[in-house]
């Protein structure tokens, strides 16, 4: 079996990357963090959000648009409950642990661009404020991003200032609510538990278990019998 190389210590090709948000954008780069060998998140402020794209794209060769999305890190006030209505519920949590490259706010846009060039990818993300969930649209930016912004836009209720069209894609026009706010209750599944978890089979037993389980069945036919 190959063995799998370990991950350097120091990672300089992403640590460069850090460095050149920071010398263009300055104090509006507010938290980062590397995964050596692996990733690199930069979190930059939402003023600043439009600018670290095009820093990005043409200073540091990221044209290639992965994806954009958005992050509600509010602790979910349903517990277990969408998970298997026989589970007691847990203590609600109202402790808001951000990832890597830290955060403020409950809620946060969260986007991913790529070098095919240097074999590599960039997460940004930034905050929003709970009173103003609006940002800068990346659509100058990057054209792949139009439905991107669509979708957080009908799904988390956050505004991107300057996209022409956003419409719903998924929900009728009249849809209250955004169904992928942690907030937002899954009703259907709270009548209904998520599939896989009703009938479940047990796994087999092994040993002396099995042994055990097949006794007990063996003294219940008789009893019934």
């Amino acid at each position: 079996m190959e063995e799998t190389p370990e991950a350097p210590a120091v990672d300089e090709a992403r640590q460069a990357i850090i460095d050149k948000l920071t010398t263009e954008l300055g104090d509006a780069v507010v938290g980062s963090h590397i995964q050596p060998g692996h990733d690199v998140w930069v979190r930059v402020t939402r003023e600043a959000w439009r600018t670290a794209g095009l820093v990005a794209r043409d200073q540091l060769g990221y044209r290639y648009f992965e994806y954009l999305s958005a992050i509600d890190w509010l602790p979910s006030p349903f517990g277990l409950s969408e998970n298997s209505p026989t589970d007691a519920l847990p203590e609600a949590s109202t402790e808001i642990v951000t990832g890597h490259g830290g955060g403020d706010t409950r809620f946060q846009v969260i986007a991913r661009v790529h070098s095919l060039s240097q074999k590599m990818g960039i997460h940004l993300k930034v905050d929003l404020p709970d009173d103003d969930l609006s940002i800068t649209s990346w659509l100058p930016v990057f054209a792949g991003v139009n439905w991107h912004e669509r979708e957080v836009h009908e799904m988390f209720g956050i505004t991107f200032a300057g996209h022409p069209y956003l419409r719903n894609l998924y929900l009728p026009g009249e849809f209250e609510g955004h169904p992928l706010r942690k907030d937002f209750p899954l009703l259907a599944r709270l009548v209904k538990p998520w599939p896989g978890i009703v009938d479940v089979e047990p796994m087999p037993a092994s040993g002396d278990d099995a042994e055990a389980e097949a006794a007990e069945a063996t003294e219940t036919e008789e009893a019934a019998g």
